[in-house]
């Protein structure tokens, strides 16, 4: 079997932390007790561009279990675990990627996992999906669908398929129920947060804390620093969800006026530039700089260096940027994801959510054919995701009654 990675003897300290994640994933073990016997996935070859963490594996590894012959990269140089990359080659899925790697080298890793010819892809950031439109056309045939994990990447393909060039079916993980009202929302808001405390040990309540972005993402980030005692200005160009972050109970303004206000930043919007030169120049001295968007083009690190005289890593995952009137910035993770740059990603217990949809979306498009396009998670699916989760905790759902359903139908009071 071909993989790169940095260190096969880094095995038994991932696998403990694979074995660690697993007891906390119930959905995904039911889902693995209802497939193990059919095998849904037997003969597929599944190619995969996801944050290797122990998480990760967990989904991986059972995609393998369920039939599935598995090759994955990693779709961040900082989330990658070398650990948890050498348990998941030492348990047979071919691996490329390694923490720190290049942005060549990020590109030739993630063709190295399409090389193998997937019928199905699981993409985090469109990356896979673009290189197969792109330089690796001649795959295309072989191609069933995929299904795609983040904003930023159903935003690509959203782009791909209004254009008519998207070449194969794309099931919107991100947009589920599930993944949404949960994972952007509960995940990222608890991940930030986790990312920032602990890459700089200090203290958020008392400070301000400017969030660009009141999607889930953002709301959940808002969510979590408020509860903090942070005071939080969110800055939106959406007015539905500027007028609901101020029903929300925060402050809301433009970057413009935020800048000299904030003591921590922190981008989830999916767009460009979102912070940049005019800035950074009325910025406070020593303010921190995070992103939560899935690329490190939010918080414009060539408009920082251009006002900067040196850098240099004041701690690590930290980059200090001392401006030439000496104020200092000190930008977190390189300004890429800082929930996963910074910290482990999302709690265990909701990537069990998100990556049985991912789980569920694989086996649906193994059995289906459909059309290229953009496709939801099948309402029953996002159902059942979440049936599986009370079941485990035990909790039951109240049914209608046949007068009831009777009601419902009727337009007859």
């Amino acid at each position: 079997m071909e993989y790169r990675i940095a260190d096969i003897a880094l095995a038994p300290s991932g696998q403990k932390k694979i074995e660690w994640a697993r007891q906390y994933m119930p959905v995904l073990r039911h889902l693995e007790k209802k497939y193990k016997t059919e095998q849904p996935l037997a003969g597929t070859v599944i190619s995969a561009c996801l944050h290797l963490e122990a998480k990760t594996a967990c989904l991986l590894l059972l995609l393998q279990d369920l039939g599935a012959k598995v090759v994955a990269a990693g779709s961040n140089p900082l989330s990658t675990q070398d650990d948890v990359c050498a348990a998941l080659v030492h348990n047979g899925v071919a691996v490329f990627s390694r923490n720190g790697m290049a942005t060549d080298e990020y590109f030739e890793n993630a063709r190295s996992a399409l090389a193998v010819g997937p019928n199905i892809v699981v993409d985090d950031g469109a990356d896979l999906v673009a290189l197969l439109h792109t330089e690796m056309k001649h795959l295309l045939p072989g191609i069933r669908g995929g299904s795609e994990e983040t904003t930023s990447g159903v935003k690509r393909l959203r782009s791909m398929a209004n254009e008519g060039i998207l070449a194969f079916p794309m099931i919107s993980v991100n947009d589920a129920h599930s993944k949404y009202l949960f994972d952007n929302r509960y995940g990222t808001g608890q991940s930030v947060m986790d990312g920032i405390m602990r890459t700089t040990n200090m203290l958020v309540a008392g400070k301000t804390v400017v969030i660009a972005g009141y999607g889930w993402c953002g709301r959940g980030v808002a969510m979590r620093a408020s509860a903090m005692g942070a005071k939080v200005i969110i800055v939106e160009i959406d007015p539905h969800r500027a007028f609901e972050a101020l029903m929300d109970g925060y402050e809301v303004t433009g970057m413009a006026d935020a800048a000299p206000r904030g003591d921590i930043f922190l981008t989830l919007t999916g767009n460009t530039k979102v912070i940049r030169k005019e800035h950074f120049e009325k910025m406070k001295d020593g303010v921190l700089l995070g992103n939560a968007g899935h690329f490190d083009v939010e918080i414009s690190k060539p408009d920082l260096a251009s006002l900067t005289k040196s850098v240099e890593e004041t701690r690590p995952g930290i980059q200090t940027y001392v401006l030439k009137d000496g104020r200092r910035m000190h930008l977190l993770g390189e300004g890429r994801l800082v929930n996963l740059a910074c910290a482990d990603g999302h709690p265990i217990e909701i990537m069990d959510l998100s990556f049985a949809l991912q789980l569920e979306s694989a086996i649906h498009m193994a059995r289906n054919t459909m059309k290229p396009g953009l496709y939801d998670v099948p309402a029953e699916i996002d159902r059942a995701v979440m049936e599986a989760k009370l079941a485990s905790l035990n909790i039951a759902l109240d049914t209608m009654t046949p007068e009831q359903e009777e009601y419902m139908k009727s337009w007859v009071e």
